[in-house]
């Protein structure tokens, strides 16, 4: 992959066209202008009625494009998108958009991917997406075994080490293994694309009180605490197994650079309470950076102009700031 040049502009994924992405982008274009240059990949018509675009044929030419018009990179969609109803022949194109957007990366022509929301039910039922989501998909694409998800906003970073699983499947999944590769992938993550040379991690337990030794589980004294002492011998400013439950409030943020939690809700609890507007979406380890806005297809008001465009604008500088650190 070809060195990283920031002052590239970003690739925006058209995401699912019924719901709410083509009009937050069209939003955030408006309140961004041409102080973050991004382009979006997609099919014009289904961008709310009257939009101002400039189509371009290559991604160089969006900075061209005046700052009240969102520059638009065309794929044809097969017919018009209605908001709130997801068609089954839109799937396929949804999913070559997304490639598309990689393969511009992988080129180098682009700083950065920001992807809107998919539906992985509209993605499956019309054209078998085999994946979980964006984060498998994109890493089957660049050819990576593992990479990380992570959570984002100006207060707090949180990382779950098990994510779209039943609780009950968490600690059969939580192996030693997994574990150690999230908090590596992790810690090279907020080395390259924070600029932060030794990043401190909060690793939290499994089990209320984290175990509170071993009387609520064993899991943190059998296999999470020996692990972590392992890392802090190489070097790794990692602190825990701790309770979950006191790792959120500000002084104890203040401790670390990113949280790494065993299982979904454990992790984007606290963010979601703490920013759900300006929440990111990001995925560590991939040969290119690639964040998103964290809310879904918001099928219920799409086509209303009543959506927030805050956590794709969020996302967007994020991307941004993200290829600066990784081109230093």
């Amino acid at each position: 992959m070809p060195a990283l040049a920031p002052d590239l502009p970003i690739a925006l994924t058209c995401g699912e066209p019924a719901g709410i992405g083509p009009e937050i982008a069209l939003a955030a274009r408006m309140r961004l202008g041409a102080d973050l240059p991004f382009f979006w990949i997609g099919d014009p018509r289904h961008l709310p009625q009257g939009a101002a675009v400039t189509e371009i044929a290559s991604p160089a030419a969006a900075r061209d494009v005046a700052p009240d018009r969102l520059p638009v990179l065309p794929h044809g969609f097969d017919g018009p998108a209605s908001p709130g109803q997801p068609r089954p022949d839109h799937a396929a194109d949804v999913i070559a958009v997304i490639a598309r957007a990689v393969a511009l990366a992988m080129a180098g022509e682009v700083a950065a991917i920001c992807t809107a929301p998919i539906s992985k039910k509209a993605l499956k039922d019309g054209a078998g997406f085999a994946f979980p989501g964006h984060t498998e998909f994109l890493a089957d694409l660049a050819g990576v075994g593992r990479v990380v998800m992570m959570l984002a906003c100006d207060a707090l970073r949180v990382v779950p080490v098990t994510i779209h699983i039943p609780l009950a499947d968490v600690p059969a999944t939580l192996t030693p293994d997994l574990l150690e590769e999230t908090l590596r992938i992790t810690h090279a993550g907020l080395q390259r694309d924070f600029g932060l040379t030794a990043p401190r991690l909060a690793v939290a337990g499994l089990n209320p009180h984290a175990g509170e030794g071993g009387t609520m589980g064993g899991q943190e004294i059998a296999m999470i605490a020996p692990l972590l002492d392992r890392l802090r011998a190489g070097g790794m400013a990692i602190a825990g197994p701790l309770p979950a439950d006191t790792m959120f409030h500000p002084a104890a943020r203040a401790r670390y650079d990113a949280a790494v939690c065993m299982y979904h809700d454990q992790a984007l609890i606290p963010i979601k309470t703490l920013d759900f507007a300006g929440g990111v979406n990001l995925t560590l380890g991939l040969p290119f950076i690639r964040t998103s806005p964290d809310h879904g297809t918001a099928f219920d008001i799409a086509g209303q102009g009543i959506a927030d465009p805050s956590s794709l604008i969020a996302a967007l500088r994020m991307a941004r700031d993200m290829a600066r650190s990784r081109a230093q």
